[in-house]
């Protein structure tokens, strides 16, 4: 929530926006439509409506059997509950579990998906009246769940049966108690053949459907035109990070969208030194500065971005930055072209890292602790592989979508450093990346009187 001092700025910077729209100066990667107002225009922003459950049906008929297939997986057992649920519920539609239940996902000898449900009565009801499952078996009261997930193994009888364990906190959702229930109530032939799920977790979650990348496209053109419009309304000498992130809160809030990550850090606008992920500060914007906006949404609770935009504060008279914070600007952009272009199908993600670190070696940049990229959807640090020298082995493929950075960093006089790291975000297409909103082509410049 909003201070009362907060809200009074906000007036401010909304009427200073429609003052200083016209001049700011600088690149508006959004294009010169960003900022129209037309009915079309505005329409393309809305976000209304519920289309998950239509796309949560698809991902699970066309995309889970060939990644089960992928990894060599014949069953797929998650284990929901109320309260602190499985990270993946809301994938599989266990996401209004009570007491326990179990979802089942079978490969079928006739190539298809058979899954199964075993829940409590009262949710089974409803579970059932969804027709989203092959079959949903009531649990009543005074029966384990797990005596019906033995018998769903000795009906299916597979050989390789994924559970939710692994290094990836999305992957790594079933609980120690959940576990030693499992495997204390199940003959230990069952339990014998269980592996991690976390490989075919990633290779589902990791391809988006058609649809789901308009509806990220979309939500990408509209945090990318909100950082530029939060620019155009800063005034140095007055305006401080703070009130940058209040102007794009109170654009998240009219709007109704929620937030890419963490309230407290998002968005995370920062004009003076290195501060990495972190919270905004009363830091006022002065001339010299390049101000860094790492700002993400959430739209239809469930797909977010994560985009940055860079700005950098003029002198009093000045029409265009320093050449000296020209160079920095266009390095760390070359990086983030590098980057772009070693993102296709069959590429990995050390591959995409080695090829942007080059290009910071070549420009004299210092050395970054961040990766280049991640994967971005569901979570703004999605399923998938990562573009990092620490990335697994899984190629990239169409479908992919990631945010990655451009990166330059530089030593201040205190010892810390100061990194534009342009962040954009991208789909993989079969011939490459496709920028998902125009990239920033140029520093948003922030005039001063």
């Amino acid at each position: 929530m909003t201070s009362c001092r907060t809200c009074q700025v906000l007036w401010i910077i909304l009427l200073v926006a429609m003052l200083l729209s016209a001049c700011a100066g600088g690149g508006d990667p959004a294009g010169s439509d960003a900022a129209t107002s037309d009915g079309a225009a505005e329409a393309r922003f809305d976000f209304s409506g519920d289309p998950w459950l239509e796309i949560r049906a698809e991902r699970i008929e066309n995309l889970l059997p060939a990644a089960m297939d992928r990894h060599g997986i014949d069953a797929w057992l998650l284990v929901c509950r109320e309260n602190n649920n499985d990270p993946l519920a809301r994938h599989v539609g266990c996401e209004n579990a009570g007491g326990t239940a179990a979802f089942l996902f079978f490969r079928t000898a006739e190539g298809g998906m058979y899954s199964v449900a075993a829940s409590p009565r009262g949710e089974a009801t409803s579970l059932a009246e969804k027709n989203m499952l092959s079959e949903v078996i009531a649990v009543e009261r005074g029966q384990t769940v797990w005596s019906v997930v033995e018998d769903q193994f000795e009906r299916f009888a597979p050989d390789v049966i994924a559970i939710n364990t692994g290094s990836s906190p999305i992957a790594d959702g079933l609980s120690h108690t959940q576990y030693a229930a499992l495997t204390h109530a199940l003959p230990v032939r069952w339990t014998l053949r269980f592996v991690s799920a976390e490989p075919l977790i990633r290779t589902w979650l990791s391809v988006k459907l058609p649809a789901e990348i308009d509806i990220m496209r979309r939500a990408a053109e509209l945090t990318a035109r909100w950082e530029v419009e939060a620019y155009a309304a800063a005034v140095p000498g007055v305006t401080t990070d703070r009130d940058i992130a209040d102007f794009l809160e109170a654009k998240m809030a009219a709007a109704g969208v929620g937030d890419g990550w963490s309230p407290e850090q998002n968005p995370a606008v920062n004009s003076g030194k290195d501060r990495g992920h972190s919270h905004p500060t009363e830091r006022v914007i002065e001339p010299g500065d390049f101000i860094q906006t790492d700002f993400g949404i959430r739209v239809h609770d469930m797909w977010v971005t994560d985009i940055q935009r860079f700005a950098y504060v003029l002198a009093p008279g000045e029409t265009e930055p320093p050449a000296r914070a020209l160079a920095k600007w266009e390095a760390a952009k070359a990086g983030s072209r590098a980057a772009f272009n070693a993102m296709r199908p069959g590429a990995t993600g050390a591959d995409v890292d080695a090829a942007q670190r080059r290009v910071m070696e070549a420009n004299g940049s210092l050395p970054v602790m961040w990766g280049t990229g991640h994967p971005v959807g569901y979570w703004a640090h999605d399923s998938g592989p990562g573009l990092s020298g620490r990335s697994t082995s899984q190629p990239l493929e169409a479908g992919m979508t990631f945010a990655f950075d451009g990166f330059h960093s530089w030593p201040l006089s205190d010892s810390t450093t100061k990194s534009i790291s342009v962040e954009e975000m991208v789909v993989i297409t079969d011939s490459g990346a496709e920028w998902l909103t125009p990239p920033q082509e140029d520093l948003i410049l922030i005039r001063s009187k």
